[in-house]
């Protein structure tokens, strides 16, 4: 479980706001004893002064050597402090900029106050919240003026709370009660859970991995196994320290905050999954190809297109024939794939796809009724599900217009799977790593083909759980549950 520390300089300092016993001065943090060091340690430090040896500075510099997590930190303190430092990590805010002064007049000079990535104003709501992932301050003063064509921020400065004025201090009461719970909320009964889990999800996202009554499963069983699990948004990147795993049932991209939540995830000790390496290894298509013949994976027939050489097409015609799948790298939910049936379809859909990316790959068209999925978690088969196609169509997804059909599925036990499919899974996972992975297979004579492998596989109530029920979430969060414990036990 994480502890959360409020440090002030005076105690006297917090009388606007609800008592907490979690609040202590920087006379008290200094001496402060050992904490137990199975516990992770968050530090708000709202001292008045972040100025290069202040009490507030050697608060942040004594928290990181004690190995607790701190904001701000002195990294953050030293950037703010020299504006060179800081301009380095604002250049590609201008689209941000521009799209926040969409309805505003072109000419002044704008001041605006940051709580903890939140803005009264609606329109520096998205600046304020990046700005906050870039330097964690729990109050941050923005200055902002009007330079040419374009509007550009002109300082950034860490502010005390204690210059706030009463409707300020609201806010930041407000802004510090949805960042921090745990310290905020008055009389809140204290957790008996052992470790806490947060999961990333997108509440707007169409086809996200785990439906709505899945991510209530996995609270209910969490809170069974000791688990005291929150579900998180993009806008809660900075909370991560405060947690002991996190679990990723958001769409996963390297160019994106999911995979930037698994990288820091990983840098401040967490257990997660999906972790990076298995971000990078499963989201791009080329390389799972070149993983695949390297360590003797069956699968379809394979052609790497690079963008400019003809002489790719002329192969694959000669020795694919036609039909022929050619996918993007990175492409997911049947997105990025078309099925081409002459030259003439090649030559134009290639052209259409070497604007996303400069290389492509292209596939035998292998035709079945249904895909395979098998969920795997540290190289164990979890569940299996047959997806089966969309009615007189060739994948199991059909986007068009605002509507995406999907075909019929079945799930089964695990001990029902062909042993052929079965073991193209598992050996397709074993050298990405043990996380938590979605390998289809297409299943033709007997034999199975590893078409691809998903980091982030669907966990969907009534979907992938029909057979085992509320046990695939208990053997999910049984492999978090273990993996902390061996984290927190230094294994």
């Amino acid at each position: 479980m994480a502890r959360t520390i409020l440090v002030v300089d005076d105690l006297s300092d917090w009388n606007p706001y609800y008592p907490s016993e979690q609040v202590t001065t920087f006379e008290n943090y200094l001496v402060l004893e050992q904490v137990d060091p199975d516990q992770r340690v968050r530090v708000i430090n709202l001292c008045s002064s972040y100025r290069y040896l202040s009490d507030g500075y050697y608060c942040s510099l004594l928290a990181e050597a004690r190995g607790h997590h701190v904001i701000p930190s002195v990294k953050v303190l030293n950037d703010l402090g020299k504006k060179a430092l800081y301009r380095l990590q604002l250049e590609d805010l201008s689209q941000t900029l521009a799209k926040a002064f969409k309805s505003r007049n072109k000419t002044g000079e704008i001041t605006l106050l940051s709580y903890f990535g939140t803005t009264p104003e609606a329109e520096f709501q998205e600046l304020a919240r990046l700005l906050f992932e870039r330097f964690s301050c729990p109050v941050l003063e923005i200055t902002l003026r009007f330079f040419g064509q374009q509007w550009e921020i002109t300082e950034l400065k860490a502010v005390s709370h204690r210059t706030l004025n009463e409707s300020e201090q609201t806010l930041f009461a407000d802004a510090l009660d949805m960042f921090s719970k745990k310290v905020w909320r008055k009389g809140r009964a204290r957790k008996t859970a052992r470790y806490d889990l947060a999961i990333l999800f997108n509440p707007e996202e169409e086809m996200p991995p785990s439906n709505r009554g899945a991510l209530k499963k996995f609270i209910n069983i969490g809170r069974q196994l000791g688990i005291d699990i929150e579900l998180i948004t993009q806008q809660h990147y900075v909370r991560l320290p405060e947690f002991d795993g996190l679990f990723i049932r958001e769409t996963t991209a390297i160019d994106h905050h999911t995979y930037r939540f698994s990288k820091k995830a990983e840098a401040e000790g967490l257990v997660v999954i999906d972790d990076p390496t298995s971000m990078l290894r499963c989201t791009n298509k080329v390389y799972l190809a070149d993983l695949f013949r390297t360590h003797k994976v069956p699968s379809p027939k394979t052609w790497l297109l690079h963008r400019g050489n003809a002489a790719h097409l002329d192969k694959l015609e000669a020795e694919a024939g036609f039909p022929v799948v050619v996918k993007i790298p990175d492409g997911s939910f049947s997105r990025g794939i078309v099925k081409v049936h002459n030259r003439h379809e090649l030559d134009v859909k290639v052209h259409e796809l070497f604007q996303k990316s400069a290389l492509l790959l292209a596939q035998e068209f292998l035709y079945t009724d249904f895909d395979w999925r098998i969920g795997v978690l540290n190289n164990k088969a979890l569940y299996a599900c047959r997806y089966y196609m969309v009615k007189n169509h060739w994948q199991i997804y059909r986007h068009g217009g605002k509507r995406t059909d999907s075909g019929n599925f079945d799930t089964l036990p695990t001990f029902e799977v062909p042993k052929a499919v079965l073991e193209a899974a598992l050996k397709a996972t074993q050298p990405i790593g043990n996380g938590f992975y979605g390998v289809d297979v297409k299943e033709k004579n007997g034999k199975g083909y590893v078409i691809e492998v998903n980091d982030n596989p669907n966990v969907d109530s009534g979907i992938e759980d029909k057979y085992l029920g509320d046990e695939l979430y208990r053997l999910i969060l049984t492999e978090f549950l273990r993996r902390m414990e061996n984290r927190s036990k230094g294994l």
